[in-house]
């Protein structure tokens, strides 16, 4: 087995396994998990490229128990091909493009400048008190994640659809919960927590959408996403469903990994954090750096619907192969000293993001995001530094942190 993704070791620090097994091969069978890994950056972009490659979404079984979770699967754009990808994109893209991410800029970096502000102020106060004490005296630090990087992209979403303040609250639960679903080796309490969360999460929004249908607004996703057209053609409630909570998953979880994961990264690599603050055009460059560094999206998994050829080793019609877009980002064959941080680093075609048809549509707002909490941090919080070691997330799949504590310095 090239790796135990369930491995304490191996989840904090996957970058060496992934080096040797890169100077071994390209791609690597994995039995414990029933799949191809491919490891290298021309690989990995291969399997997101490759027309016999694709996402074929087969329903998580038994069926019966996830009527929720696999219609929100089966209708997203995410887990089709052509001919049934390149409709839905193109009505979800007319949607998403209607200026919806330039609008927002404005809103989303004063959100993200309010969001560090309260985390200085409770810096300030004393910090959080100790686990299991909320009467204690602060600790003098306090969770970037909870405080920041976890509320910011729930917001944007939400404010995005539309949803009215009292219901966000539901928001990040359900998304916690659906994601869980992807990791391997998951017990059975996970997986009907994956489908509570899906049901209700299903339920809420189409009482949005039916709402929109009666009442359009201007400046709404959800109003966009039922008005969208390619001639005859319109999304059904169960694409605009799909759509909707597939913004929330991917955008959540990609904007609060990043930052953990980047800031981690940031503060272990003190003079890099240095530049950001001296030189605020570094911001979209270090943004990008993050995003390739350590990735909060760890495997994308697909399907060949035929024999293709992978960096040299046949996959057959039917079996899986998965790039490890960690393993990819750190491939010196693309990225010249690759497991050094810097936050300059230019050109970097990290893999962050996709490839291909499944490029992210909701890059262009995750780099909005993650640039406006950068901006927040080095005007509001120049000298903030590490209070402890982190505690990572004991997933494989989507790579992140349960907190960072950080103080003032």
């Amino acid at each position: 087995m090239p790796f135990d993704p369930a491995d304490p070791g191996f989840l904090a620090d996957p970058y060496p396994t992934f080096a040797t097994l890169r100077e071994q091969a390209p791609v690597h069978r994995h039995d414990a998990m029933g799949l191809h890994v491919a490891v290298s950056h021309a690989a990995c972009d291969a399997v997101f490229r490759d027309r016999g490659l694709g996402r074929i979404w087969k329903d998580k079984e038994p069926a019966e128990q996830f009527p929720a979770f696999n219609m929100l699967h089966r209708t997203s754009i995410l887990e089709n091909e052509p001919p049934t990808h390149p409709r839905l994109r193109r009505l979800v893209a007319g949607a998403f493009g209607r200026g919806h991410v330039e609008r927002m800029r404005p809103w989303i970096g004063d959100l993200a400048d309010s969001l560090v502000a309260d985390l200085v102020d409770r810096l300030r106060d004393g910090g959080d008190p100790p686990a299991g004490d909320a009467g204690g005296a602060g600790t003098g630090a306090a969770d970037l994640i909870a405080a920041v990087a976890e509320p910011l992209p729930v917001e944007v979403i939400a404010q995005l659809l539309n949803v009215p303040p009292h219901d966000r609250v539901h928001l990040r639960p359900w998304s916690n919960a659906i994601v869980k679903m992807y990791e391997y080796g998951l017990d059975e309490t996970r997986r009907a927590q994956a489908e509570a969360a899906s049901a209700a999460f299903v339920g809420y929004l189409r009482e949005l959408v039916a709402d929109r249908r009666a009442h359009p607004r201007e400046d709404d996703m959800v109003s966009d996403l039922v008005a969208a057209a390619d001639g005859e053609d319109r999304l059904t409630e169960d694409e605009i469903v799909g759509t909707c909570v597939l913004l929330l998953m991917a955008g959540h979880e990609a904007t609060v990994n990043v930052v953990g994961n980047g800031m981690l990264a940031m503060l272990r690599h003190r003079d890099q954090w240095e530049r950001v603050v001296a030189d605020v055009g570094l911001v979209p460059a270090a943004t990008e750096e993050m995003l390739r560094f350590d990735s909060s999206l760890q495997l994308f998994e697909r399907t060949a619907t035929r024999d293709v050829e992978v960096a040299g080793t046949v996959v057959r019609a039917g079996e899986k192969v998965a790039a490890l877009l960690g393993a990819a980002n750190r491939d010196p064959a693309v990225f010249a000293d690759p497991d050094r941080f810097d936050v300059g680093r230019a050109p970097n075609p990290h893999l962050g993001f996709g490839a291909g048809i499944h490029f992210c549509l909701g890059a262009p707002l995750a780099r909005v995001e993650v640039q406006s909490v950068l901006a927040a941090l080095r005007t509001r919080m120049p000298a903030i530094v590490l209070a402890q070691e982190p505690v990572r997330r004991p997933e494989f799949v989507i790579r992140g942190l349960e907190s960072l504590d950080v103080a003032l310095g």
